[in-house]
């Protein structure tokens, strides 16, 4: 007979829809054989391998991070980091460390400093020539809408006072019409076209950190919301190789990108050309979803909005943001996907952004019929209050990403004095959404923002970042989350969304839990921020054990 592994003497969150507890359960083979109390696992201890006394501890179903970039993250970490630094000295001395480190190197690349740490959320390339005069550099920002440029690469890229802006993207300049360092969307492709292409070993190993970090704070699956394929080296190709050769303990769906340059005559091309990937994987990765880019972000005035955004005095400016895809574009696209039995995975940040996807939706609905897709808005900044209901009418999963809807500088300083008091007040409207009924789904977007799902937890419960001062306010507190709902969300509700086999805990289910140090459930909410990850297990099998479990036993 199998061995067993058993749990008991604590809190079980089983994420089903009727959000049922329990205290104990058994695992034999990957599955959950028992769930309940001690009667319910009691058959089962003669053949126990190993019980695990929770001792009040929460266990629950692992968590699925709805919307990430894991590989990009993986990069990331391995290369010039700057995402746990905060102010712009800090990520001078870490960009100066990183490059004399590794002085042979041509490109310095890595990324994520925060808008927030420089006047009007733009680093200038002259305060980048202070640490990197004479190498090439291109640095991401945060959400990778943005980048950080030297004076010496806007050389080599041929970027000065004559050179006009994408159509999809925004060179930021000085008073005099001269580039200062800063690109912004589309911008960026003019440098990242001069950058050498990474190489299959450089993805494969970000895949394994990125799998080995998601891990330790409990993500046991996730959808990769920006998978490009070849020719080359490729996203693809690293989630294929380690599906293969079974280092991706992960469960993956993802998202493939679509090329928003397809000319309407290629659409039919493109959706082949997406369907002949998709038949590629299977397994632990799974790519049934393409991803499409409706909309910028609000820091950077280029997610799509219904009213045009404000200047620092509070009138309109006229500019309502980018459309990458027109309406009648995204209509087109959407049903063509959706007719080829692919599920949509939107990026739709402002409220023009999510009407358009919305009205593809319907539109794909008209021309296919309900397809059971279980198509996905993520980002959901802003939304009209006529579009709350519609995702409910039209199965359209709200995918949120929890941890944006707090104040912070980035929110304060660049965001609300540019949306005006009553915009600013109805951001980021998961209660709204919660009562329309809209199916919930959560994500990190890391490397945008931390991949830790009790941080975004935290938020969506309080709408409070847990790293403010003490008397920051919550923002849109009747936005507030209750924690089971958010609870299921993240596991539920992603898995659901990504179309992965987990996400609850019940008899004859994969055996995809975490156990926490604590139980949030009956704690203060103010300290969900607070909680950390002890266990991590895939198909029952231990993949990760935190610091204080290990002192612990």
């Amino acid at each position: 007979m199998s061995p067993v592994t058993i749990f008991h003497s604590g809190l079980v969150f089983t994420a089903d829809a009727a959000r049922s507890v329990a205290s104990a359960v058994a695992v034999r083979d990957g599955r959950i054989v028992a769930v309940g109390g001690d009667a319910e696992v009691a058959g089962f201890r003669t053949a126990a391998a190993e019980v695990v006394d929770l001792d009040g501890r929460l266990l629950l179903p692992g968590f699925v991070d709805a919307h990430a970039h894991p590989v990009m993250g993986g990069l990331e970490r391995l290369r010039c980091d700057l995402s746990e630094l905060e102010t712009a000295e800090e990520y001078l001395t870490a960009i100066g460390d990183y490059a004399a480190a590794d002085a042979d190197a041509e490109w310095i690349l890595g990324g994520g400093w925060s808008m927030s740490a420089f006047p009007g959320g733009c680093p200038s390339a002259a305060l980048l020539d202070r640490v990197l005069p004479d190498r090439l550099v291109l640095l991401p920002n945060r959400d990778h809408h943005s980048a950080w440029v030297n004076s010496r690469t806007l050389q080599v890229a041929g970027i000065g006072p004559d050179t006009p802006d994408p159509a999809d993207g925004r060179i930021e300049r000085d008073a005099d019409g001269r580039p200062t360092g800063t690109l912004h969307e589309g911008a960026t492709r003019l440098v990242e076209r001069l950058v050498p292409a990474e190489t299959q070993a450089g993805f494969d190993a970000a895949l394994r950190e990125a799998q080995r970090y998601l891990h330790s704070l409990g993500v046991i699956g996730w959808q990769d919301a920006m998978v490009k394929a070849g020719p080359g080296a490729s996203v693809h190709e690293a989630y294929l190789r380690a599906a293969r050769d079974g280092t991706l303990t992960a469960k993956v769906t993802g998202a493939l990108w679509w090329d928003r340059d397809c000319p309407a005559g290629g659409i039919a091309d493109q959706v082949a050309a997406l369907a002949e990937l998709r038949a590629e994987t299977g397994g632990r990765y799974e790519a049934g979803t393409v991803k499409v880019m409706l909309d910028g972000v609000a820091e950077t005035f280029t997610a799509a909005m219904l009213e045009p955004y404000l200047d620092h005095c509070g009138h309109s400016t006229g500019n309502h943001g980018l459309s990458f895809l027109d309406a009648a574009q995204a209509k087109q696209v959407v049903t063509a996907l959706d007719a080829a039995g692919f599920q949509v995975h939107f990026h739709a940040l402002g409220d023009r952004a999510v009407r358009d996807a919305l009205d593809a939706l319907e539109a794909a609905r008209a021309a296919n019929g309900t397809s059971g897709r279980r198509h996905q808005l993520a980002h959901l900044q802003l939304v009209h209050p006529d579009d709350i209901p519609r995702f409910a009418r039209l199965g359209a999963t709200a995918n949120l990403q929890a941890l944006w809807a707090a104040h912070e500088p980035q929110m304060d300083e660049l965001t609300i004095p540019f949306l005006g008091a009553e915009r600013a007040e109805r951001q980021y409207p998961f209660g709204d959404l919660l009562r329309g009924g809209a199916p919930l789904a959560m994500g990190s977007d890391w490397p945008v923002s931390t991949p830790d799902p009790l941080a975004a937890l935290h938020v969506a419960v309080n709408r409070i970042d847990p790293r403010a001062p003490e008397d920051t306010p919550p923002l849109g507190a009747h936005q507030a989350l209750p924690l089971p709902v958010a609870l299921a969300a993240y596991t539920a509700g992603s898995a659901r969304a990504a179309r992965l086999d987990t996400g609850t805990i019940a008899v004859g289910r994969p055996a995809d839990l975490v156990v926490l140090d604590r139980d949030p459930l009956t704690g203060p909410p103010g300290e969900i921020g607070a909680t950390t990850v002890d266990r991590t297990y895939v198909d029952g099998r231990l993949v990760h054990t935190g610091e204080r479990d290990v002192l612990r036993h």
